[in-house]
C-alpha cells in the first residue's frame, strides 16, 4: 500500500497516511485540526543505501545521494 503525504490547508500539518489507490482524499481529516480535504503533497523518494531507487537517471546521475547531475539544466 503506498504512503501519500499531505498538508493541512488550514493549520499547515504535513503528515503521511498509508492509502489504498482506490482511496479518495476527500475523506481524509487533519489529524490535528480535524480540517476535511488535505492537499496531495508532491514528494520526493530517496532510499540511499538501501539497494532501492536513488534518485539519478541511467546517464550516472547520482540525484539526492550525494551531488552530481541532478536530471535539470
Amino acid at each position: 500500500m503506498p504512503i501519500y503525504e499531505y498538508e493541512c490547508k488550514k493549520c499547515g500539518k504535513i503528515f503521511e497516511i498509508y492509502q489504498r489507490l482506490s482511496e479518495k482524499s476527500e475523506d481524509l481529516k487533519c489529524p490535528v485540526c480535524g480540517e476535511p480535504k488535505p492537499v496531495k503533497r508532491v514528494s520526493s523518494f530517496s532510499s540511499c543505501g538501501s539497494g532501492g531507487y536513488s534518485g539519478g537517471y541511467a546517464s550516472g546521475g547520482s540525484g539526492s545521494c550525494g551531488g552530481g547531475h541532478s536530471g535539470f539544466g
